[in-house]
C-alpha cells in the first residue's frame, strides 16, 4: 500500500496585537468607527458612560460612529432617535436607521413583498425551534424584529452549546442564514449580513465606498458574529470581553482593548481623536 498523501497544516490562527501597543500613525488617516452594540458598547442592554461619552468625542472631532448589530429595529429605534449612534444598520445588514432633516428615517435591504413573504417562514421556524429544542425561547426583543427571528441563549435565559447548535441547524436547515452573538441566535431569509450592512449604510450616509478605503475604516466587536468583520477590516478591534470566546474563534481581530465593553470602545475612540489632532 502507498503511503497517503501528507495533508498541508491548517493555518495559524492569527491572534490579535494588544490595542494599546499599536503606533498612533495607525490610526491617523481613519475616517470613522463601525462597531457592534451588545456587550461593545453596551451591559445589560444600555449604553455604558464610557462608550455614551466616547461617542460624543467622536462626534466632536467629526468622526461617524455607525452601529451594525443583530438587535432589531423596534429595539435600535431609541437609540438613534436620541442621538446616542448616528446610525444603526439592525438585523444583521436588513434594516438601516438615521436622521435625515431632523427626522428618523428607516429603510430596508429587502422590498416589502419579500419581508411579507418571509414572515409566515420565519413564523414556522421560530415554532419548530421552540417545539424541537427543550428550553429555547424567543429573545424579548422579538417584538421589534421585522426580517429575522432571535433565540435567546445567554441574555436571560441560558442555552448550553449543544442547544445553540442545533438551534442553528434548525435555521440553516430551513435555508436561513444563522449566527450567534453574544447573547441571541439570529436567523433570517436573504443574503444581508453585517458586511453588506456596513457598505450599504458608508455609502448611503457619506457617500464613500467602503472597499475602496477598507484600510481607513475601524471595526469593533466582542463576539463570534463578529468574526466576517474582524476578517475583512485590517483595522479590526476586539474589545477585551471578546476573549470569553477564545476557544471558538477561528479569526480574531488585529488588534484588542485592555478593557471591556464600553470601556474598551472607549480606549479606540481616544487613540483615534489622539491620532487625528497630531494629523
Amino acid at each position: 500500500m502507498g503511503h497517503l498523501p501528507e495533508m498541508a497544516p491548517p493555518p495559524p490562527i492569527q491572534r490579535p496585537v494588544a490595542f494599546d501597543a499599536a503606533p498612533v500613525r495607525t490610526w491617523a488617516a481613519v475616517h470613522g468607527v463601525l462597531t457592534d452594540i451588545d456587550d461593545t458598547l453596551t451591559r445589560h442592554g444600555a449604553i455604558e458612560a464610557a462608550a455614551q461619552a466616547a461617542l460624543q468625542r467622536l462626534r466632536a472631532v467629526g468622526l461617524p460612529a455607525l452601529a451594525i448589530t443583530g438587535r432589531p429595529m423596534g429595539w435600535s429605534e431609541p437609540f438613534v432617535r436620541d442621538g446616542a449612534l448616528d446610525a444603526i444598520v439592525a438585523e444583521n445588514g436588513a434594516v438601516a436607521l438615521f436622521r435625515e432633516a431632523g427626522a428618523l428615517r428607516v429603510e430596508y435591504a429587502q422590498d416589502e413583498a419579500t419581508r411579507r413573504a418571509n414572515a409566515l417562514r420565519l413564523q414556522q421556524v421560530a415554532e419548530q425551534v421552540q417545539r424541537e429544542v427543550p428550553g429555547a425561547t424567543l429573545a424579548r426583543d422579538s417584538a421589534g424584529r421585522v426580517t429575522d427571528i432571535a433565540v435567546d441563549h445567554s441574555e436571560f435565559a441560558h442555552l448550553p452549546a449543544d442547544a445553540i447548535e442545533r438551534v442553528v441547524a434548525i435555521m440553516r436547515g430551513a435555508g436561513m442564514s444563522a449566527t450567534v452573538s453574544s447573547i441571541h441566535i439570529n436567523g433570517w431569509f436573504g443574503s444581508h449580513t453585517k458586511l453588506s450592512g456596513a457598505r450599504w449604510i458608508v455609502q448611503r450616509l457619506t457617500g464613500r465606498d467602503l472597499e475602496h478605503e477598507i484600510g481607513r475604516w475601524v471595526y469593533v466587536g466582542d463576539s463570534l458574529n463578529d468574526q466576517e468583520m474582524f476578517g475583512h477590516f485590517p483595522l479590526s478591534v476586539g474589545v477585551a470581553n471578546l476573549a470569553r470566546f477564545e476557544s471558538e474563534l477561528i479569526v480574531w481581530p488585529a488588534y484588542l482593548t485592555r478593557s471591556e465593553r464600553g470601556t474598551g470602545f472607549a480606549e479606540v475612540a481616544d487613540a483615534l481623536i489622539a491620532a487625528r489632532s497630531r494629523a
